[in-house]
């Protein structure tokens, strides 16, 4: 491995840039050097050698940057990320990749224009102990073929206390299912492949935001794999599980690991169908429990293994953006009352 260290740049300083920050810094061949965020125009905080930036253009500029991490509204996010590939950066950009499909396209075509730079999309989602294994389990054919996915991730309001521009459809595109449901619908492709039907109800009539609270999503792959997700906002209690129903058993995924404890233990349940005669007698199962996340690092060293080994980045590709920002945005477009009413094409 190369023992070369690059310069990174962070754009945006909320609570997702400062725990990317962390993962940089833990790595060998990444320094940060610079981060920009609107938070710095009234700061005294003193980040020694780090330079703060309000404007990103200036630190595109000023900075001799290698290495940019856009960690912003999905608003910007897109802009941002064309501007780091123009300068010749390699971009890591964390979800969703904008507001629209629109969005991810231009950044596609910048990154056509820049065959020697690497991009990537953070859904760290793909990098959850539970997760990792059930795609183990999946492709190792024990359990057969999926049959059938059905998953719940909800939390209990849109707005947090840092901000609000995820209420805001002109900052953020879209409510609950864009900023929060997007990792279940990545990681549902992940498993089954892409959607090519869906039917959807699309409702924000409890928040009462120009964004939804509740998205409920019924979609089929071309090889007939269903799969029903509710992404919602009104989950008082914090939420997130994914069966997946196999030909020769199940795989259920509940809880995740996150900075707010929230979402209670992650665990990965794999059942095996009862063979004995008896039918009262239940699947036998194996559970395995994870009490540490290590996601976002696991995501970031391995963009950094793509730029130290010059080799193809094939996770959270401008690919995997796109297909699964046309999911949502399929989902949305399901539901001719929601489509008309936000005149979404």
């Amino acid at each position: 491995m190369s023992h070369r260290v690059f310069n990174v740049g962070i754009a945006g300083y909320g609570v997702v840039g400062k725990r990317r920050r962390a993962c940089i810094d833990e790595h060998p061949n990444f320094k940060t050097v610079a981060i920009c965020d609107l938070c710095f125009e009234n700061s005294l905080e003193d980040f020694g050698d780090i330079s703060t930036y309000t404007d990103y253009t200036k630190m595109l500029e000023q900075e001799q940057l290698d290495v940019l991490f856009v960690c912003l509204p999905n608003n910007i996010a897109p802009i941002v990320t064309i501007a780091g590939l123009g300068s010749g950066l390699h971009v890591f950009c964390e979800k969703p990749p904008g507001r629209t499909v629109d969005d991810i396209s231009k950044v596609m075509e910048a990154e056509l224009r820049a065959p020697n730079l690497k991009l990537m999309y953070g859904f760290n989602h793909r990098y959850h102990g539970s997760v990792k294994k059930a795609l183990e389990v999946i492709s190792s054919g024990e359990l057969g073929e999926i049959i059938n996915l059905r998953g719940v991730y909800g939390k209990s309001k849109i707005i947090s206390k840092n901000s609000d521009w995820r209420s805001k459809r002109e900052l953020s595109g879209g409510g609950i299912l864009l900023d929060q449901g997007i990792h279940m619908v990545d990681l549902m492709r992940m498993f089954a492949g892409n959607f090519s039907e869906y039917k959807s109800i699309i409702d924000s009539n409890f928040w009462n935001y120009d964004v939804e609270d509740n998205a409920y999503a019924l979609m089929k792959t071309k090889s007939g794999v269903v799969a029903f997700l509710n992404s919602s906002a009104t989950q008082w209690r914090h939420r997130f599980n994914l069966e997946i129903s196999l030909t020769k058993g199940a795989i259920t995924l509940s809880g995740i690991l996150s900075s707010s404890k929230s979402y209670g233990p992650e665990k990965i349940i794999i059942s095996y169908p009862n063979e004995s005669e008896n039918e009262g007698e239940g699947p036998r199962e194996v559970t395995v429990k994870y009490d540490e996340d290590n996601s976002w690092c696991e995501e970031t060293n391995y963009f950094a293994s793509c730029i130290l080994n010059d080799s193809k980045v094939e996770q959270g590709t401008s690919s995997d953006a796109f297909e699964t920002m046309k999911a949502v945005y399929n989902i949305y477009l399901a539901d001719e009352e929601w489509k008309l009413k936000h005149e979404l094409k």
